[in-house]
């Protein structure tokens, strides 16, 4: 589904991605770790279009989509989920999901609704709500929702767990894995390399804005190289 070849994106004259190569296949759970700093939600911005690429390409379905604008990458199903949630505090729990569904037809709005109260209950009991009087974990519930109104193809999470206390983080990994069970095909980088690598299929390890292992989730788990750098073993 997704193919990211040869990718390369830089910070003014500072390289951020230094020729990256990876693919995600339909139905897939891809995990990215690697340390802050590393890239990994530079990747994700310019695989979702947010930042240029300065040198090679990324291919949707086959199709070159790397000079697509974001809004044209989310009208294809490319959908992201960004770091640190950006809910919309003042608009109501409802008026963020609503605004998540922007580029699907207004039929499909009320099913999208349902969908997501019925993952998200804890959603539907604040729907009128201000967002912005939402939990961490509420509001990351909520971003989540939001993103699932696009009916995306390719969800991309960007650090769904940060600042979330355990219990909460096991209940976002949960939803993850559901997400993907229902078979959504998800992207998701996070610095809780040990939760991320436990439900991946597959995954990548980026260091300095290149891929310096991949294997399955389960392999990763298993490298000495990756426990002793990023699971504290």
């Amino acid at each position: 589904m997704l193919e990211v070849r040869a990718l390369a994106s830089r910070y003014g004259r500072i390289p951020a991605l230094k020729g990256i190569d990876l693919e995600v296949h339909e139905g897939e759970l891809v995990a990215l770790v690697g340390a802050n700093g590393a890239g990994k939600t530079t990747l994700l911005r310019v695989i979702s279009g947010v930042l240029p690429a300065s040198a090679g390409c990324v291919l949707f379905g086959g199709e070159d989509i790397t000079r697509f604008a974001p809004d044209r990458r989310v009208r294809r199903g490319i959908v992201q989920v960004p770091e640190g949630r950006q809910v919309f505090g003042p608009l109501s729990v409802e008026d963020n999901l609503l605004l998540g569904a922007y580029t699907r037809p207004r039929t499909e709005s009320a099913a999208g609704l349902e969908q997501a109260y019925a993952l998200f209950p804890a959603l539907a009991e604040r729907r009128h709500q201000p967002a912005g009087t939402l939990s961490g974990g509420q509001q990351q519930m909520l971003a989540m929702g939001r993103a699932l109104m696009a009916r995306p193809r390719l969800l991309l999470l960007d650090e769904p767990s940060m600042g979330l206390a355990p219990r909460l983080v096991a209940e976002v990994f949960a939803t993850v894995s559901t997400l993907k069970n229902s078979g959504t095909t998800i992207f998701l980088v996070d610095q809780n390399a040990r939760a991320a690598l436990a439900i991946a299929e597959r995954a990548y390890v980026i260091e300095t804005g290149q891929i310096t292992l991949s294997g399955s989730g389960a392999e990763l788990l298993a490298s000495e190289k990756v426990q002793a750098a990023y699971l504290g073993l």
